[in-house]
């Protein structure tokens, strides 16, 4: 019988066939341990000795990492652990050799890791991080699915902007200039009117030249659209989605979590409704005491954090000099290395703090929030939170202005919190055919790239509200990811592509 690693524990006393790649082997004496992985989790296939002909043996204790492999026996009661379960080894069949495999156990950098990521993506941080986000996926669609939404897939080559045209990539088409899609927002406009509730899904591409833990080149995004539906009932939708969000992947993927060493608990303690403030109230937050109080105590927190690591490197360092043996000095060498990415890393964090500070306090109230604000606002919360109502002058054309006070536009960002900030961005679409006009003019855009898109304001126009939401960034904060590149398979960045060998 074949089984997952995943299965295992459901089979105790029966003969089975686990299938994978060698995670590790350690030997010792008469019996080695044999840990085998597959897309569900690893295994621990104990071999004994006396048990196996010697030949299998000592094929066993040979095993180099990620070679693949068909092992066969009985599956028993883990030792150590009452809830798991690991195999006693009977057969063994070497299904393809793997020598010299680059990432080691060993400490390894992240610029490494990515350029070996076609690799990387075998090791458990990867492999929970890509787990936890197909169900995050699923989840969304299935949320959709299940609230009357239809899928609408929007395309990928566009003839104008929809988020600002210097974020744009230009692509030759047969001749023409096209650019690629920075969201499918203004088509699934035109979808809505039709299916009344509706949702695109799939990759976004923004040429802005930021290097930001938050930011890619490519990104996934879903972007439901509901007619007849005001900033309210937009805003409600986006929590009831995040929350179903949340509940799935505590259901499925607790030790996901834990590998990944993010807290369930900090995800169960996320409840229903959302903080919600305005940006001006989030204008008054940045320019007053709890702001900066935060931001000096990252800054004392980050020094203390600093010498402790250059006291570690230091002892690390000499004991590495003292090593006799290879394997240790290895792997001495490894941690220096994960301990100098994390100073470098924290030092560049010390000297934004000040400007992050200076950022804060005088913030302009009528400018968008940056990203060091949204962290500091997230921060101040204990809950995911709703900024709304944003000036006019620094939001995309398409949204309504606000009845009461013009000056600003009917439109939320939802923060997450513990820094992550902006995990989505929605709001009411202008439906005024004259207004809509006048804001295209005010942004200097070509009214002919926009004519399709006015005809949905000609004939039958009604108040419609919708939102996008940034899969990767969604991923980075329930996983507790430090940077967004570690969210998505194979990430692109500003001037950098991956997997590239450099």
């Amino acid at each position: 019988m074949l089984v997952r690693a995943a299965e295992l524990k459901s089979h105790l006393g029966q003969d089975v066939t686990l299938q994978g790649w060698v995670y590790n082997v350690r030997a010792m004496g008469k019996v080695s341990f044999l840990f085998v992985r597959d897309g569900t989790g690893i295994s621990q296939c104990v071999a004994a000795r006396d048990e196996l002909d010697p030949e299998t043996y000592e094929l066993v204790k040979r095993l180099s990492q990620e070679s693949s492999v068909r092992v066969k026996g009985k599956v028993r009661p883990h030792g150590n652990y009452e809830d798991q379960a690991e195999l006693l080894l009977e057969g063994l069949e070497v299904l393809g050799g793997s020598e010299g495999y680059p990432i080691t156990p060993k400490p390894h950098g992240i610029d490494f890791l990515l350029s070996q990521r076609h690799l990387h993506l075998r090791s458990r941080l990867p492999t929970s991080t890509l787990r936890v986000r197909a169900s995050v996926i699923d989840e969304i669609r299935a949320f959709f699915n299940r609230n009357g939404f239809v899928l609408v897939d929007s395309p990928i080559f566009t003839p104008a902007a929809a988020e600002g045209t210097s974020t744009l990539f230009e692509v030759d088409y047969f001749g023409e200039p096209l650019y690629l899609t920075q969201t499918g927002q203004l088509y699934a406009e035109a979808a809505c009117m039709a299916l009344e509730r509706v949702y695109c899904f799939g990759p976004t591409f923004r040429a802005e030249k930021s290097k930001t833990r938050r930011h890619l080149t490519e990104f996934w995004m879903v972007e439901p659209e509901i007619a007849f539906a005001d900033l309210d009932e937009t805003i409600d939708w986006a929590q009831r989605l995040v929350d179903a969000v949340i509940q799935r992947v505590l259901q499925d993927h607790r030790v996901d979590l834990e590998v990944l060493g993010r807290s369930p608990e900090d995800l169960e303690r996320i409840q229903l409704p959302y903080h919600r403030i305005t940006h001006a109230q989030a204008a008054e937050i940045l320019h007053g005491p709890q702001a900066r109080q935060l931001l000096e105590r990252d800054l004392e927190s980050k020094l203390l954090r600093i010498r402790e690591i250059e006291k570690e490197i230091e002892e690390k360092e000499a004991a590495r000099e003292a090593a006799r043996k290879p394997r240790q000095r290895e792997h001495l060498t490894g941690q220096v290395q994960q301990l100098q990415t994390e100073l470098e890393e924290l030092r560049i964090e010390v000297k934004n703090i000040p400007h992050h500070i200076e950022l804060a306090a005088n913030f302009d109230p009528k400018s968008d929030l940056g990203g060091s604000n949204e962290s500091v606002i997230s921060r101040l919360h204990d809950r995911p939170v709703f900024v709304t109502h944003y000036p006019r002058e620094c939001k995309a054309f398409y949204m309504k202005r606000n009845a009461q006070d013009p000056s600003r536009v009917n439109n939320f960002d939802l923060l997450a919190p513990q820094g992550y900030g902006e995990i989505i961005g929605g709001s009411e679409r202008e439906d005024d055919l004259q207004a809509l006009l006048e804001r295209i003019a005010e942004e200097k855009l070509d009214v002919a790239d926009y004519d399709w898109y006015l005809d949905l304001r000609r004939y039958g126009s009604v108040p419609h509200s919708g939102f996008g939401m940034g899969v990767e960034r969604l991923v980075a904060w329930l996983c507790g990811l430090s940077h967004i590149r570690e969210s998505i398979p194979f990430p692109r960045l500003m001037g950098k592509v991956y997997p590239r060998k450099e």
